[in-house]
């Protein structure tokens, strides 16, 4: 299955034009001819009609993403819908995937929708969880991302590393290791 991007959407559209005109062609040739069902194919194409100007809605943008080189997948695990989200990423994370990922999520959670305090930052912070013994589970803040809700190519991102949570992570995995 063809993913969802911008360039699918025009692919559809692009299939969807094609049977829209098919069904036109169908539906004049059906009052050409008086067949019965010629006033359920104005429906039907008029109905592709709008479907067609739908998916070419959607082909012009509604997936535009920016890809930050060396991030790693993360979750979404708490978004207050304003200005606190909190991710989760794998505990084998390094610190330059870290500060990649941050930047990542930044420009994913951007909106112009969210509502901001005081200071009109979006507050991203990564966690991830280590189990210091069977059976338990820690969360553990490794970084966090500060940007600007007012400005979308924030150029002035805060970007904190906590690194004494890094070096607890990095003695968690040797733990789990051996």
């Amino acid at each position: 299955m063809e993913a969802l991007t911008s360039l699918g959407f025009l692919s559809y559209t692009q299939w969807s034009i094609i049977a829209t005109v098919v069904l036109l062609l169908l539906t004049i040739v059906g009052f050409i001819f008086k067949w019965g069902i010629r006033f359920r194919l104005v429906g039907i194409t008029s109905f592709m009609v709008v479907l067609t100007v739908g998916l070419f809605g959607l082909g012009l943008g509604l997936f535009e993403r920016t890809e930050i080189p060396g991030a790693v997948r993360f979750s979404r695990v708490y978004d207050n819908g304003g200005n606190q989200v909190i991710i989760v990423v794998e505990p084998s994370i390094i610190e330059t995937e870290l500060e990649a990922t941050l930047k990542q999520a930044a420009n994913d959670y951007f909106s112009y929708g969210r509502t901001a305090g005081i200071d009109n930052k979006l507050t991203i912070r990564a966690r991830t969880l280590v189990h210091p013994e069977t059976g338990e589970s820690l969360p553990l803040y490794i970084g966090q991302v500060k940007r600007s809700l007012s400005v979308k190519n924030d150029e002035n991102m805060e970007i904190d590393i906590f690194q004494e949570e890094l070096k607890q992570l990095s003695k968690y995995q040797k733990l789990a290791k051996g």
